[in-house]
């Protein structure tokens, strides 16, 4: 289970950085249930891999140590083998449970910012950000999508496919489109991958460029994530690494092999600015972006002291 919740993770057919982060937890509480220690150390160290090598599948999603992070939280005071065992079991179960009522309560308290009648614009596949536009058409609002095709895994086909089995009006758009169509929209709602103490937006590839259009054409950009996708590290001024996806998501290996001086970059992210995110939706209410840090505080559980680490990632800027 777990080595295969790994590959599946890497390989990203484990998407969206809520369902990475419950199957994570998951795989943890499997594992707690397999390894075949006898002694209470030798447990915590099994376990301790186990929670790296998850950990380092995708650098940039922070739902997944934090996930990680709040499974493993009670291992280290555990007394006995039984009750480091057992705590991670009921860790994991109580972060997806809560991960879920999560989604829930954001797509309640999202669907308050969605108007009848109003076009709405969203890129990647976020499971928080379209269970808003699901409740909003679940309550009867009138609304219609656009929705960018997410190059270069096309995550937008996943994002029409649930919007039209809901029945919900949607233009499906190719990602440099998105300029073209800014002034059709009356909101735009993305999710997030990771949200930085000064309330910068880590989201895939193409939301920062959506963010400026909507900036310049004053449409509010409204960003849906839970509160475990916040990133306590970046406290202490340490950045969130931007992952970089294998070339051969963007040019076969066939035709990059024509072109000995061509060099294919393919971050998986951006960061989009505060200044251009207008509210962030958690399932503890809408927060404007400067008050990002208060969720940090007192939501995450993360202690100062546990920030005592080195930084890694800084070839991005928040």
């Amino acid at each position: 289970m777990l080595v295969s919740t790994v590959e599946q993770i890497r390989q990203m057919e484990i998407r969206g950085a809520g369902r990475i982060a419950r199957a994570a937890a998951g795989a943890l509480a499997d594992h707690a249930t397999v390894v075949q220690s006898t002694e209470l150390n030798d447990f915590v160290g099994e376990m301790e891999q186990a929670a790296n090598l998850l950990v380092a599948t995708r650098p940039t999603a922070v739902s997944l140590p934090n996930a990680v992070h709040l499974v493993m939280a009670g291992v280290q005071t555990a007394r006995t083998l039984e009750e480091a065992r057992s705590g991670i079991i009921a860790s994991a179960s109580q972060f997806i449970t809560s991960s879920e009522q999560a989604v829930q309560r954001i797509a309640s308290i999202g669907a308050r910012h969605i108007r009848d009648g109003d076009v709405v614009m969203t890129h990647c596949n976020s499971e928080a950000a379209l269970a808003c536009i699901l409740e909003a058409h679940r309550q009867g609002k009138e609304i219609e999508v656009y929705a960018t095709e997410v190059r270069p895994r096309n995550q937008g086909l996943v994002t029409i496919r649930t919007l039209n089995d809901a029945g919900i009006r949607t233009s499906y758009i190719v990602d440099s489109a998105v300029r073209s169509f800014i002034n059709e929209v009356d909101l735009v709602l993305v999710g997030a991958d990771a949200i930085s103490v000064n309330g910068a937006v880590v989201n895939k590839i193409g939301t920062a460029q959506m963010a400026l259009a909507a900036h310049e054409a004053r449409v509010n950009l409204v960003v849906a994530a839970e509160t475990y996708k916040f990133a306590p590290l970046t406290i202490l001024g340490n950045l969130i690494e931007i992952e970089e996806r294998p070339a051969e998501e963007v040019l076969t290996a066939s035709i990059a092999s024509t072109l000995p001086h061509v060099r294919v970059r393919n971050p998986a992210f951006d960061v989009t600015p505060a200044d251009y995110v207008d509210l962030i939706i958690t399932e503890e209410g809408a927060i404007p972006p400067e008050m990002a840090y208060i969720i940090i505080r007192d939501h995450l559980g993360w202690s100062i002291e546990q920030f005592d680490r080195p930084a890694h990632g800084a070839d991005q800027k928040e």
